[in-house]
């Protein structure tokens, strides 16, 4: 595949008001449902793609999103990984209950997690034991006749729950579950799953191995951050789950390292172990043409930096997420305004990328100039840049592509 994809389905109020999503497996973009092997990889592969690839801003917006759980998702880090205000659980009813599960959800719900019982057509005593523990039942309305719908809805009132009328199809089954005190709506009669697609640029496995291996590693901080500006994509999709964790940032993110930072070093080992568990690239996988060429310009803009300000980090820092995400529109398939938008990076990082504009933009103008070999532009932007000349920029592009080349040869 040369996407990745991401279903999501609405989820509604009595007033047809967009309330959530249902986050969905899915392979390709035609595809209605998928036909799923394994829950658990199922589950994993849905969490990398919103919180990773796609940004959970992008795939949900200020709405939760509703993640299919089952034990073995419960029973794992992977949950870590999830903020609590941004997902629903959503169980379906284990054949057998055991104490260890109960034990696993009720810790899950005191961190502030919800449960969603899916699927329920009828009550009995393994799902009385967790109702005490769900926030919303989702009914399958279309699997039950009128008598034994009214029922159900009659029992599960007892409980301080919300009910979900799931697989609505009719306007005349809406109204139904309206009259019996339904609160929340999915269904096809609402809306069908609308499949999400990005273009795919994996990083390959060896990377994430070593940058596993670094992160377990006590004193490697400093080579965290070297593998991962070796690693663009891995790069911006960090930026991305910075931003999906967290939510709104007080400081805009500056750098490889203070992404890091925010991470922290346990959610990151987790999270690369997710990616690990994801990835379907065997070990030798190649690298996309445009990588090497991202690699090269965000050392140049960096080297650039440093010339001009050669005691502030932070602004060199800055110049080579700039050179890096400066192609990502092309490596990725997105536009660049959506990529600026949902990263949470600093307002000069911004005008570079959108407009060229700003001491970052103008050096990114003049990057562009000499990888297009536009000779006549050189010159002029130089003297706008005002402390660099020709022959020092051509000194610092040889040191960018020495820089460049050893992960070229590993990764070809």
């Amino acid at each position: 595949m040369d996407r990745y994809f991401l279903g999501r389905q609405p989820i509604v109020d009595r007033n047809q008001n967009l309330v959530a999503y249902e986050l969905l497996f899915r392979q390709e973009v035609s595809e209605e449902t998928a036909k799923i092997t394994d829950d658990l990889s199922a589950s994993a592969i849905v969490i990398a793609n919103a919180y990773g690839r796609f940004g959970i801003q992008n795939v949900v917006g200020q709405q939760r999103g509703f993640i299919n759980a089952d034990l073995d998702l419960i029973r794992s880090d992977i949950i870590s990984l999830l903020p609590s205000k941004h997902v629903v659980l959503e169980v379906r009813v284990p054949e057998s209950i055991t104490s260890e599960f109960l034990q696993q959800c009720h810790e899950l719900k005191h961190r502030g997690y919800q449960f969603a019982l899916d699927s329920v057509v009828a009550i009995d005593s393994r799902i009385e034991q967790l109702l005490p523990i769900v926030s919303i039942v989702k009914v399958d309305v279309l699997s039950l006749n009128t008598q034994s719908l009214e029922a159900l809805v009659v029992a599960l009132k007892r409980w301080p729950v919300l009910l979900l009328a799931l697989k609505v199809e009719t306007r005349e089954q809406e109204v139904h579950c309206k009259q019996l005190g339904f609160q929340m709506f999915q269904g096809y009669h609402f809306a069908k799953p609308e499949v999400m697609a990005i273009k795919r640029a994996d990083t390959g496995k060896l990377p994430l191995l070593r940058l596993l291996e670094l992160i377990m590693a006590t004193e490697a901080s400093d080579e965290i951050e070297q593998e991962f500006k070796r690693q663009p994509t891995l790069s911006y999709n960090l930026l991305r789950m910075v931003n999906s964790v967290t939510g709104d940032l007080p400081r805009k993110i500056n750098s490889i390292r203070h992404a890091i930072s925010l991470m922290g070093r346990e959610q990151l080992q987790k999270w690369i172990q997710l990616l690990l568990y994801t990835s379907d690239q065997p070990e030798e996988a190649t690298c996309h043409d445009l990588i090497p060429s991202a690699l090269e310009r965000g050392k140049l803009m960096e080297l650039i930096a440093a010339v001009e300000r050669p005691h502030d980090k932070n602004h060199q820092e800055r110049a080579f997420i700039v050179g890096i995400l400066s192609l990502l529109d092309e490596l990725l398939g997105i536009e660049m305004q959506q990529i600026v938008n949902k990263l949470g990076i600093s307002e000069d990082m911004h005008h570079a990328l959108m407009n060229r504009e700003g001491r970052l933009g103008i050096a990114l103008k003049l990057v562009e100039a000499m990888e297009q070999h536009e000779t006549h532009l050189l010159q002029p932007i130089l003297n706008e840049l005002g402390f660099l000349s020709s022959t020092e920029l051509t000194e610092l592009k040889m040191q960018a592509t020495d820089w460049a080349v050893p992960t070229n040869e590993i990764v070809n």
